[in-house]
């Protein structure tokens, strides 16, 4: 059986709150994903996931909490966990810029790279108190903001006891990720203390890679993707997406294809007889031990590139701009 992860990196826009929207009003356009007087957010994906006997693990940033305090957290781990669904720990770095009084002594970084492994350990073990003391289980699992992790966010976690990350995405090596790892990596392995189980993905070019995120790869390609990966037996199969993705650039309307995409998504692993939905604390502790398997990702299509390229075209047009009507 392969697991399917189906990751929502749940976090407030520092956008927004450097353009001065207050916290309930980020709060509402980025985890609820309300637009239009409906919400699109994290219970909508929720709904959707249940309605298919799926599980999300939501990777929730808590360090807003520099600027507005921890209680806003509550009531979303409240809702998540209450729902059977998994809280794991996400970090957005940039947040340092406006704390009220700074853990790591003023200093600054975009990604939880940009740090010393000292005040990552500091950073990281905050965001973990603040989410267990928010009723959050045990935090068993991680991804960095931007996937901007190195090898010392590795060493921190393990310090720290957090057993997984999966702040590895291909796209992303040798850019805002700088944890050594084989670009070619599907399973999970043990690197530094912890296991790494990267997101997943297909070739959409010959030695090319394209995430499994929602709104970067059409139904057609996930449908590929998660196939191919039942097929070749893979553990598991991880899928990106966030807490305000569902909703056009500006959070002012829903976006029903990224909607749509979501929707096909959950469809597809419903009839999967070889697919199940799970989140990090129902893998395997030994699923980097087993031996070590050649495996791919789905070959190349030109066909699924250009239907999903003209998807996106369309898309754009449609829900990013603000003169044609939603």
């Amino acid at each position: 059986m392969t697991a399917l992860l189906i990751t929502v990196d749940t976090e407030l826009s520092s956008s927004l709150h450097q353009r001065g929207v207050g916290l309930a009003d980020n709060v509402d356009r980025s985890i609820w994903g309300q637009a239009q007087g409906r919400p699109y957010g994290i219970g909508w994906q929720m709904d959707l996931l249940e309605r298919h006997g799926l599980k999300g693990v939501f990777f929730l940033d808590p360090m807003p909490a520099l600027v507005h305090g921890a209680d806003f957290l509550a009531p979303i781990v409240g809702a998540i966990v209450g729902r059977g669904h998994e809280v794991q720990m996400h970090i957005h770095s940039e947040w340092l810029a406006w704390a009220k009084d700074s853990p790591v002594g003023g200093r600054q970084g975009r990604n939880i790279g940009d740090f010393s492994l000292a005040d990552q350990i500091v950073l990281l073990g905050l965001a973990k108190q603040w989410l267990e003391e928010a009723g959050a289980p045990a935090i068993t699992a991680f991804r960095a903001g931007n996937f901007g992790a190195n090898d010392d966010t590795l060493r921190a976690l393990a310090t720290l006891g957090v057993a997984w990350d999966s702040s590895v995405n291909p796209a992303y090596l040798g850019r805002e990720c700088g944890i050594t790892a084989d670009p070619a990596q599907i399973s999970a392995t043990r690197h530094l203390g912890v296991i790494e189980l990267p997101v997943s993905g297909i070739a959409d070019r010959p030695g090319g890679f394209r995430p499994a995120q929602i709104c970067a790869m059409s139904a057609a390609e996930m449908r590929a993707g998660m196939r191919h990966a039942v097929g070749e037996g893979h553990d598991a199969f991880v899928v990106v997406t966030h807490s305000f993705e569902m909703l056009s650039r500006d959070r002012q309307r829903p976006n029903r294809a990224v909607m749509a995409r979501f929707e096909a998504l959950c469809r597809q692993a419903a009839r999967l007889p070889d697919m199940h939905g799970a989140g990090f604390n129902d893998l395997p502790a030994d699923l980097a031990d087993r031996p070590v398997r050649r495996l791919s990702r789905a070959a190349p299509s030109q066909w699924r590139t250009a239907l999903r390229m003209a998807e996106q075209g369309w898309a754009t047009w449609r829900y990013e701009h603000r003169l044609v009507p939603a």
